[in-house]
């Protein structure tokens, strides 16, 4: 066989497919690059006017959907109705259920700075017009006029009384006293002790009718006090009419326009009327509870608390990177006053569901799940269309403190959660409501193909990237290189990464050595460079095991031959940095009763994928050796010094290697190495890790100082996975480094034992001087001496 060309090995990017100079000569990409069917879904839902339209971004993290939705809304025409302010106002009837006015985009900044002015100048103005003479006159007046009707109805009284021999004096404040007269002085108990049975049941009658009169005049008082209290609340309200009615129906004709502001200034103007004391009070104290306020010393009962102000009337776009439960729907703060907890509508604050209404709220899934209560009422708020801002506390019934309830904002917005697969099953599987809330998925490409137009079509995401984020421009070569970077991640010659973050990265790391280095732009060395930087810094756990074939330790063979002993490649992961290693994989035959003894699995340290991998290989021994007649021969399987859990079935090529020589005692060459599945039918399938493979065989053989003509077996299949590192590919130039690509069993076989397998007859046998053909001749062998065993 003929190992594969340089050109198979790295899919190098033709420089005359990238016709500009650097990347300052792009147009920056406004689109989603590649991800057309995410582009249509997000499109879709996004048109949707009706309920339960919104998306759920599935892909994994890094892939950028969250920088690429963002570019999208900001690029996409906007049907919606333009957006509102949202504002809460005092309800004057029911305190505790604050009400909430909807107003086009700028309206509440404006309104709520006319009402502080209107407040203020109330403020200033209430107390002087209470202070003037002419009020002063008039509510003397009306207190005099009280009070004279009060004593008049009293005198006549008490001169009744006195007429009578009764004194009628005030005992207690708001309290009289009927007492019968010696003379012109109250009898004292000793002196109406000493009057007869008749006098006193006399006085004690004129008495009993002097209290039915008192009674009345009591009465009569109380309706000239409260009458007096009409009075009195007239010519208050008499008194705010003329100095500040003028300026609340000025501003109330200003905002006639816009519904249920006309309400709340009537509301306030009769409020301003009822409770005086707020802009009259005198106690120090209950003056600064009024005024109390983190904001200004304005009387919070009729300030507007403006919750979200639009600066114009575009689409809210708002990312919520943190979804706890206040975060997104709001709260209400509290104040602390002399060891008393106090609230009122001005202290509710907004969520990123209000600064979001009538726009597009955007949130990574697994942190809106994380958070205790939030999932459920998103949920709800969603159904209902509407924001209700409730104290957590009371979701968890932890406090019965009295609160506010304030009035529901209605909800018109789209949600977007970012997520992975596994989190979006989850949903589906266990949350029967997800579905119908969620009913469309932008599934988010990883890949794309790579074709010359997808190039050009990279390279301008390329430019986004370096103007998003401040880079240097990239000449061509660069841009050439971190396609080939791309592929690279994709591990296929023809597609590229859609993982944004990782070339984002790239592009930053770069830009700082070509910063470091005084140049202005990057170039393809300075791409290198931060891959080679990168890869040094995440690589030490890597060196460690390469310094164990250096010294020895790594007990492997790159020379020579041996009888069931295969260089077996495979690939580890530590914290998301991968890297290739050869192990040695060893079989052994022995008689017995036709099973393959995996070691591994006997001892637990076999995933699922490899312990099938192996009874594949049990089934392709089997059909091939034991048709007819069973296999008197165990064979054992291992991994020599691996001591950690291995999966995946990328070994099984080798692991067949292994036992086919020990069965035909024919050693194996030292000098290759072997990865890929294999079916029961022989044939070779496709295993991920490549590139990281291969290179890391040649890092074992460069730290064993043995790198000169060795060669790597893989799946043909596997071809178009291929983009070496520039050092296997020098290898290859310079040192022999070989890399052989196969499809069947055979081919391998014939290439690492160096024997040819055989073509069996017309009844099924191979030539005695093949391989397969020396595997018959043992088990026949065994055979016989099972029967000699049996018959004696």
């Amino acid at each position: 066989m003929k190992p594969l060309p340089q050109k198979q090995l790295y899919r190098a990017c033709v420089l005359k497919d990238l016709p500009f100079r650097n990347t300052d000569a792009l147009d920056p990409l406004n689109e989603i690059v590649g991800q057309d069917r995410a582009r249509e879904a997000v499109r879709f839902a996004l048109a949707m006017p009706h309920n339960g339209y919104n998306v759920y971004a599935l892909g994994r993290s890094g892939l950028g959907k969250r920088t690429m939705m963002l570019r999208y809304l900001a690029h996409r025409d906007e049907t919606h109705a333009p957006a509102s302010d949202w504002c809460y106002v005092a309800n004057y009837d029911d305190p505790r259920n604050p009400r909430v006015l909807k107003l086009p985009a700028g309206v509440g900044e404006r309104l709520r700075h006319d009402v502080d002015r209107l407040v203020s100048r109330l403020v200033k103005v209430i107390p002087q017009a209470f202070d003037s003479d002419t009020f002063q006159s008039r509510y003397e007046d009306l207190k005099q006029s009280y009070a004279a009707r009060q004593e008049e109805a009293l005198n006549a009284l008490a001169r009744e009384a006195r007429e009578q021999g009764v004194d009628l004096s005030m005992s207690t404040p708001g309290g009289y006293r009927l007492t019968a007269l010696n003379g012109s002085e109250p009898h004292t108990n000793e002196s109406f002790s000493a009057l007869s049975e008749e006098e006193k049941r006399a006085f004690e009658e004129v008495i009993r009718e002097l209290e039915k009169k008192l009674r009345r005049v009591m009465r009569q008082i109380a309706e000239w006090e409260e009458e007096h209290a009409e009075q009195q609340q007239k010519l208050n309200e008499e008194t705010v009419e003329h100095v500040g009615a003028h300026l609340i129906d000025e501003l109330s004709e200003r905002y006639s326009d816009y519904e249920g502001v006309p309400d709340h200034f009537r509301a306030m103007k009769k409020d301003i009327a009822n409770n005086l004391d707020i802009f009259l009070e005198d106690s120090e104290d209950k003056a600064a509870f009024a005024y109390a306020s983190m904001e200004q010393r304005l009387p919070r009962r009729y300030r507007i608390n403006l919750l979200v102000s639009r600066q114009d009337e575009s689409v809210p776009v708002v990312v919520e990177d943190n979804p706890t439960y206040h975060n997104l729907f709001g709260f209400i703060e509290t104040v602390t006053y002399k060891g008393t907890v106090y609230t009122d509508f001005s202290l509710i604050r907004p969520g990123s569901l209000h600064r979001a209404n009538g726009g597009y709220l955007l949130m990574d899934a697994t942190k809106v799940l994380e958070h205790g209560f939030v999932w459920d009422a998103l949920k709800r708020a969603i159904r209902s269309r509407e924001i209700s801002i409730h104290s957590l506390e009371r979701e968890l019934t932890l406090s019965g403190t009295i609160s506010l309830e304030p009035e529901a904002v209605p909800l018109d917005v789209k949600l977007v959660l970012f997520g992975d697969r596994e989190t979006w099953l989850l949903l589906q599987e266990y949350d029967p409501e997800f579905a119908e809330l969620f009913r469309v998925t932008a599934d988010f490409e990883n890949e794309m193909p790579r074709t010359t137009e997808s190039q050009m079509l990279y390279a301008k995401f390329i430019a986004s990237l370096c103007q998003d984020k401040g880079l240097l421009p990239c000449s061509k070569q660069a841009v050439a290189r971190v396609i080939e970077y791309s592929s690279r991640l994709a591990e296929h010659q023809n597609r590229l990464s859609l993982h944004a973050v990782d070339i984002a990265n790239v592009l930053r790391e770069a830009d700082f050595h070509a910063r470091s280095g005084g140049e202005d732009g990057i170039d393809p060395e300075h791409v290198d460079q931060a891959l080679v930087s990168a890869d040094y810094r995440s690589g030490r756990i890597r060196d460690e095991f390469l310094q164990g074939f250096a010294d020895g330790s790594m007990l492997l063979s790159f020379s020579g031959r041996a009888v069931g002993q295969v260089n077996g490649l495979s690939v580890l992961s530590t914290g998301g940095y991968e890297f290739g290693l050869p192990n040695r994989i060893s079989g052994t035959c022995q008689y017995g009763d036709g099973d393959v003894i995996h070691i591994e699995r006997d001892v637990k340290l076999s995933g699922s994928i490899h312990s099938k991998g192996v009874m594949i290989l049990s089934a392709w021994l089997s059909a091939h050796f034991a048709r007819e007649q069973p296999m008197p021969l165990t064979a054992t399987l291992t991994f020599e010094q691996s001591y950690a859990e291995i999966d995946g079935d990328s070994a099984s090529l080798g692991e067949l290697c292994a036992i086919v020589s020990a069965l035909a005692e024919q050693p194996v060459r030292q000098d290759m190495a072997v990865t890929g599945s294999v079916n029961q039918h022989g044939d070779v399938q496709p295993v991920g890790g490549l590139n990281e493979k291969v290179e890391g065989f040649l890092d074992a053989c460069v730290a064993r100082g043995d790198a000169q003509d060795k060669a790597v077996i893989l799946p043909a299949s596997n071809v178009q996975n291929l983009m070496l590192a520039r050092r296997v590919r020098d290898a290859v130039k310079t040192s022999g480094f070989r890399v052989y690509a196969v499809s069947r069993v055979e081919e391998v076989l014939a290439l690492m034992l160096e024997l040819p397998v055989g073509e069996p007859d017309r009844n099924g046998h191979y030539p005695a001087d093949s391989l397969y053909g020396r595997i018959e001749q043992r088990l026949a062998d065994l055979r016989r001496r099972q029967d000699d065993e049996k018959s004696d």
